[in-house]
């Protein structure tokens, strides 16, 4: 149960809300703990009421999506297995589809299906689809520069990188991503997005905030996960369309995908919406992107994303500039492309990842995808990130056992 106050929302039934950590949830879920666990589990699922947000429209239209078949029970015992690593991985809820029928559904906690999720940075795969569909329009030129489609940027870090290097994150900017330093530019920028408490030096919108960063090198040379970069790209789309970007991600992809829900995403006091981390949707949604990857661009029979630009992101890029990075600790021929995660095993696995546990996973082996939502302590870690990799493999096992037998 939730009340309102002068001071933010009251958590008043902890028992209900805070399944796995077993601390005492009395306290209000406000702006500066609402990232932090236990207050988490309810932000992440009602970030509408403590953000400003903008609609991604589906299709009012249509007839219900029949992109995912019912969901079917029969080999439920067979999910028993995988219990722990649900639980320990504070899973809010999970959806696994295989060749396109939902195998597996489960919520957790008081989380609904129709319930909304922020993604955090599985939103940046997302725009980075969005990206795609209109460079196959041929409104975007991955090997233009930045400046090009964005002139307010020329001075920044962003000037004269490519779009590409942009989308494959090469580009060399001043930026840290450290999520728990309240002096590192992703808590700027969180600030200047609405998700934290603003203060007085900061930027007055994402677009100003943008235009302030510094390079940091030469673009091109190695990977540099920054959030900023997605926004720079979410810019890039207005600056082409003449739209917000949550519009164009509505018209173009959305309510063409046989979404069963609107999606939200968060937007700051200049209208931006925030690219890199702000979307929210249900479970059965996120599931239609990785189904749509599986399906190389394709969704109620009509090509939504160029299947070249699939097939391009599915390759990945080049494991050499991700070297000495904590991601190659987990996945040693892991590469980045367009935004998404590319382990470089033997089955050809993509994810898209966020921050506190959100994924798509795909093993286009199996036909597989998982869609999970957590509500995590900690926004990263490397244990963590090797038990969702061992807890989705497993799952997949599990998926081929079963059709072997």
């Amino acid at each position: 149960m939730l009340e309102t106050t002068a001071s933010g929302f009251l958590l008043t039934n902890p028992g209900k809300i805070d399944r796995y950590t077993g601390q005492d949830f009395n306290g209000y879920v406000t702006l500066d703990n609402w990232q932090e666990s236990p207050f988490n589990r309810w932000g992440f699922a009602h970030i509408s009421e403590l953000i400003t947000t903008a609609t991604i429209r589906r299709d009012s239209s249509s007839q219900p999506p029949t992109g995912i078949a019912p969901v079917t029970t029969e080999h439920a015992e067979k999910w028993r297995s995988v219990d722990q690593f649900l639980e320990s991985t504070h899973t809010d809820a999970i959806v696994v589809l295989q060749h396109g029928n939902v195998v597996m559904e489960r919520y957790f906690g008081a989380f609904q299906p129709h319930d909304r999720h922020v993604l955090m940075s599985v939103s940046k795969s997302i725009c980075a689809l969005t990206m795609g569909i209109l460079v196959g329009q041929e409104l975007i030129d991955t090997q233009q520069s930045v400046r090009h489609y964005v002139p307010a940027l020329k001075e920044s870090a962003y000037g004269n990188a490519t779009v590409r290097q942009v989308l494959d994150m090469t580009a060399a900017v001043r930026y840290s991503e450290n999520y728990l330093d309240a002096d590192a530019e992703v808590q700027q920028q969180d600030r200047v997005a609405g998700w934290r408490p603003k203060l007085e030096t900061d930027s007055r919108d994402t677009y100003e905030f943008l235009t302030r960063l510094q390079p940091d090198g030469e673009h091109g040379r190695s990977f540099q996960y920054c959030s900023a970069s997605t926004d720079v790209l979410a810019w890039i789309i207005e600056n082409v369309t003449g739209k917000r970007y949550a519009e164009v991600l509505s018209d173009e992809l959305w309510s063409r995908l046989g979404t069963s829900d609107d999606a939200l995403i968060t937007t700051d006091s200049g209208g931006f919406a925030f690219a890199n981390g702000g979307i929210a949707c249900t479970a059965r949604d996120m599931a239609r992107i990785g189904q749509l990857m599986l399906d190389e661009g394709k969704a109620n029979g009509q090509t939504l994303v160029p299947s070249w630009w699939i097939k391009e992101t599915m390759r990945g890029g080049d494991p050499q500039l991700a070297r000495g990075t904590a991601y190659q600790q987990v996945h040693p021929n892991g590469s980045y492309r367009n935004q998404w995660w590319v382990p470089g095993d033997a089955r050809g696995t993509v994810y898209a990842a966020g921050i506190h546990g959100q994924f798509i996973w795909i093993d286009p082996v199996s036909d597989t995808v998982i869609a999970k939502f957590s509500s995590c302590p900690q926004p990263v870690a490397l244990e963590l990130s090797q038990t969702h990799a061992e807890g989705f493999r497993q799952m997949v096992n599990i998926l081929e056992r079963k059709s072997a037998s």
